[in-house]
């Protein structure tokens, strides 16, 4: 099953999404768009966790 999130799906004003087969390869995804355009969020455990919550299964 596919899994998905978007920036929307924590709140956030930004139209970025990703979908992957698997969660460790979507977070892969989140990080990097994390890194890269919001570094205003510290990933850590609790972020890290939090995310995870808002994956969707398609």
């Amino acid at each position: 099953m596919t899994k998905s999130i978007s920036c929307k799906d924590a709140g956030k004003d930004c139209n970025w999404s990703a979908s992957a087969e698997s969660v460790e390869e979507l977070m892969s995804q989140v990080t990097e768009h994390v890194l890269a355009e919001h570094k205003e969020i510290k990933l850590n455990s609790d972020s890290i966790t939090s995310i995870k919550s808002l994956i969707k299964d398609d």
